[in-house]
Formats: structure tokens, sequence, C-alpha cells
């Protein structure tokens, strides 16, 4: 079997775009590894509050982001994390990370540390990975050979993220996207936002599927051309 280039796509987008679902159905399709950047956020976030760091505190953040030992598994069908050894998967995805990642993820320090990590599993995937995040394209991958930036409409980003929180408001949940939103668009480093040389592909009336499928394609030509 003549041996396919390694290739590194980076995915970016606001919250309830799909880039989850899509980049881990890319990689799976494709046989290229898997990182969600948006995890190791959480991760940290995680870190912080589990140890009592003041989240409020941004110089105490910054102390303490080179202390906790994250570790992702990049296997599109089974990514995991870890904190110090301990799984925490599931610990990660509580309301109280999530109302919380946005400031830990604000500093300049935790940004630092975790994009030197994603850096580090990017190189080292030798067929090729799937990342996904909000500043992949911008700055932690800035040469990588694919980039796409997937929107959605707020109220079809909401419906999802709420689907996925199980009962959860849609009105609360679209209201906490748009603060999320102007969070990570605002900040100072690293920002959400499009490169200037990325694909962008509104999922508002597509489905998953119909998402993958065209991400499929961009990611096929994109090799055929290396």
């Amino acid at each position: 079997m003549e041996s396919v280039p390694a290739v590194i796509v980076a995915i970016d987008g606001p919250s309830g775009t799909g880039k989850s679902s899509t980049s881990k159905a890319v990689a799976a399709q494709l046989g290229l590894s898997y990182l969600d950047t948006g995890a190791q956020y959480r991760a940290i976030t995680w870190w912080m509050v589990t140890n009592g760091i003041d989240i409020d505190d941004p110089s105490a953040i910054a102390d303490a982001a080179g202390k906790p030992e994250i570790v992702s598994g990049t296997d599109p069908e089974r990514p995991t994390i870890t904190v110090d050894g301990t799984d925490v998967a599931g610990p990660i995805r509580t309301q109280e990370v999530t109302a919380k990642v946005s400031a830990v993820s604000a500093v300049p320090e935790v940004r630092a540390r975790i994009t030197e990590l994603q850096r580090s599993l990017a190189a080292g995937a030798t067929r090729g990975i799937v990342v996904e995040g909000r500043d992949i394209g911008t700055t932690v991958l800035p040469d990588a050979d694919l980039k796409i930036f997937l929107t959605a409409s707020p109220e079809a980003r909401a419906a999802r993220r709420s689907g996925e929180l199980k009962g959860a408001d849609v009105n609360a949940t679209r209201e906490a996207l748009i603060k999320r939103d102007a969070a990570d668009s605002g900040r100072k480093t690293s920002p959400l936002a499009k490169a200037d040389d990325a694909v962008e592909v509104d999922t508002t009336e597509l489905t998953l599927q119909q998402v993958v499928e065209c991400v499929v394609t961009l990611v096929e030509e994109k090799r055929a051309g290396k």
C-alpha cells in the first residue's frame, strides 16, 4: 500500500457548530489522529478548580499553569484525557468547569503551556491529525495543510448544545454561547478568529453527515495536491 502524505487539518469555530463530532468522524474516516484542544483547556480549568486556585486571579492561574500533567489520547474512536494520571473525560464537562474555562483560557501562561502541548502532539502524528479548537489555524498551527472554520446561527448552536446538555434551557444556552463567543473573540491572547486562508463552512442547515462529507472532500483534495 502506497503511503499517504501526512496532513494536518485545523478545524476552528465557536461551540455548538459541530466541531467535535465533525473532527472525530473525519479523523476516523481518514485514519488520522484527533485532538480536542478544548478538552485540554477544560482539563487545566478542572485542575485549577479542584486545587482551589482563585479563578478570578490571573497571576495565581499563571503561577499554577505548569503544575498539572495533561495527557491527551489522540485515537478518534476513543479520545482520552488525563490530569496527573486521573481520567477527567467526565468531570471536565460539568457546568462549573464550562463557566470558568474562558477565564482560565485567557491567561497567556495557560495558552503558552497548552499550545506547546498541542504543537508537540501535531508534530508527532505520523499519519496526520485533525486538531479542533478556537485558535488552531491562527495561532497553534498557522502552517496547517488545511484550515476550516465552522459557523452556525446562535439558534442552531443553542439547540444542539442544549440537546447535548439534556434538558437545558435553549434560551439560556443561547445567551451563554453568545457570552462565551464574546469572551473568546475579545481576549488579547489568541482570540477565537477565522484564519485568512481558512475555508468557512456554515453548518446551520447541514446534517452532521453532510458537514463530515464536505470536510473529508476538502482533506482528500489537499492530500492529492501534496
